[in-house]
């Protein structure tokens, strides 16, 4: 039971640094990937960082990958989405350019 106990411990204290660190996250390299429950990311993505989700796809059949954008700086993100219900930070970077579309 103590184990399960330690675990639950590490996870709170992960999901509380997460978002009480994420808005910070575009200022810094991202050494390590930083996870979230899916809901909770996407509104921290939303509200917190002014992020818009500009593309997705499916990595296999239980992970999908989104890239977000946040407009005003030009900052993005690589999330990727798990079939479980948990998001993971796993790229960022600096000076997002969208490339418009041919005409067809």
């Amino acid at each position: 039971m103590s184990r399960y106990r330690g675990f639950m411990s590490f996870r709170f204290t992960l999901c509380l640094s997460l978002g009480l660190t994420l808005p910070t996250l575009a200022l810094a390299n991202l050494v390590e990937v930083s996870c979230d429950d899916s809901a909770r990311m996407v509104k921290t993505l939303e509200r917190v960082m002014g992020a818009q989700r500009q593309g997705m796809g499916l990595r296999d059949p239980e992970t999908m990958l989104e890239v977000w954008v946040t407009p005003r700086n030009g900052d993005w993100l690589i999330v990727q989405n798990y079939a479980n219900g948990t998001s993971c930070i796993v790229a960022m970077g600096e000076h997002w350019e969208a490339i418009p579309a041919d005409p067809v």
